[in-house]
């Protein structure tokens, strides 16, 4: 059996750190272009998905692959699915969906192989349930709802349950939503692409903080707070699964956390809306990180190197952000104004780090290094949703004469 946790491009190397530092061996881990495989077996698997759940920090999705078969034809699609003991993961009255997709195989029809997956699945219940092949097969959400996806990759059919219910980004604690927020997810992975160490001399400081989620993400790992804590899956309410792994692994997670007071702050985040900061004091508070970050109403014009080290007391400042851009919020012309606004306040006229700042921004494509004089001292390829993105890293001071 395979656990399948799927991922934005660019995360994946952090979504094995997830894997590993929930106490997962690195042999039994194999990664591909946005997803991850994880090896388990029937009497640790409940376990093993709870303790997924509960820790993919920087993942999509979680699901339990159950069945594998080559398919060419409709009539191998259907034939795999119709053998497959399906009471198994289908409690009695239990209602069920099946979604998809296909990658460079020969069956491409999505809707056809939909609709015949779900054919072949009511065949196969009907006759273990000892039931006439015309039998109406009766689906009742409120008794549970298996929802059942199938990727058919090169002709082969790879059949899972998801166990996830709403997206891993949701993490429970951000119900206030302030305009275009960056995913969890990928803000946690951005944490972790700028290279930021917890506890250091450093503060990290975002800026454009909006509903606060870059800092928020932040204070979470470095307190280990277990994103997945504070929220349900639909893995509880699967008999094979269960309550009872979840509720341990919360236990567990709950033991690991680590909120002891801090004899420095490191976390920050400003912006010049301020319904916005609002927002994010509220969101920290439901994330229970509020004592460790702290939220002001400022232009990020006047964040300057000095203001960011008195405000924080510390020699070192990583501006780690997401500034709006060109689409639903403003148009192309101004967020290249406000690229530029960011590098000449926290670089030099040459594109070299001020004193005291690291700066980590993410941005569509090479947006932001189009308006600097000087090409970042690193880039990483990463997805906002459906966006192909930079995350551009600055690090390097001036060459000295």
């Amino acid at each position: 059996m395979k656990i399948v946790i799927t991922c934005l491009f660019g995360l994946e190397h952090y979504c094995v750190e997830d894997l590993l530092s929930a106490g997962f061996d690195k042999e039994k881990i194999t990664v591909t272009d946005g997803q991850l495989l994880l090896d388990t077996d029937p009497a640790s698997m409940p376990m093993d998905c709870a303790k997924v759940c509960m820790w993919s920090r920087r993942g999509e999705r979680v699901l339990l692959s159950i069945a594998t078969f080559p398919s060419e034809t409709f009539e191998e699609f259907f034939d795999g699915f119709s053998t497959m003991r399906w009471r198994d993961y289908i409690p009695d009255g239990a209602a069920f969906i099946v979604n998809g997709y296909s990658r460079d195989s020969k069956l491409f029809g999505i809707p056809a192989c939909q609709s015949l997956a779900k054919k072949a699945i009511v065949k196969a219940l009907l006759f273990e349930r000892h039931l006439p092949e015309t039998s109406h097969l009766d689906e009742n959400e409120k008794i549970g709802l298996i929802k059942i996806v199938f990727g058919i990759v090169k002709n082969q059919v790879n059949v899972m349950i998801d166990i996830t219910g709403e997206g891993l980004h949701k993490r429970g604690y951000r119900p206030l939503m302030h305009e275009a927020p960056i995913k969890e997810t990928l803000a946690a992975g951005m944490v972790s692409a700028a290279q930021y160490r917890f506890f250091g001399e450093e503060a990290l400081v975002d800026p454009f903080c909006g509903s606060g989620t870059i800092v928020i993400e932040a204070a979470m790992m470095a307190l280990n707070i277990a994103p997945g804590l504070k929220r349900d899956f639909s893995g509880e309410k699967l008999p094979f699964i269960g309550q009872k792994a979840y509720d341990l692994a919360r236990e567990e997670a709950k033991d690991l956390l680590d909120l002891s007071p801090m004899d420095d702050i490191y976390f920050y985040g400003s912006d010049i809306d301020p319904k916005a900061v609002q927002t994010a004091q509220r969101n920290a508070q439901a994330a229970g990180v509020s004592d460790f970050i702290r939220f002001q109403v400022a232009d990020f014009r006047k964040q300057t190197p000095e203001k960011l080290a008195s405000w924080t007391g510390l020699s070192r400042q990583l501006i780690l952000c997401n500034p709006p851009y060109g689409g639903r919020l403003l148009t192309p012309e101004m967020a290249e104004e406000i690229y530029r606004g960011i590098a000449s306040t926290y670089l030099d006229a040459k594109g070299y780090c001020k004193k005291g700042i690291r700066l980590s921004v993410i941005t569509p494509d090479d947006g932001f290094e189009k308006q600097v004089v000087r090409k970042a001292d690193k880039r990483r390829k990463l997805y906002n949703g459906s966006i192909r993105c930079q995350l551009t890293n600055y690090y390097r001071l001036p060459p000295k004469e």
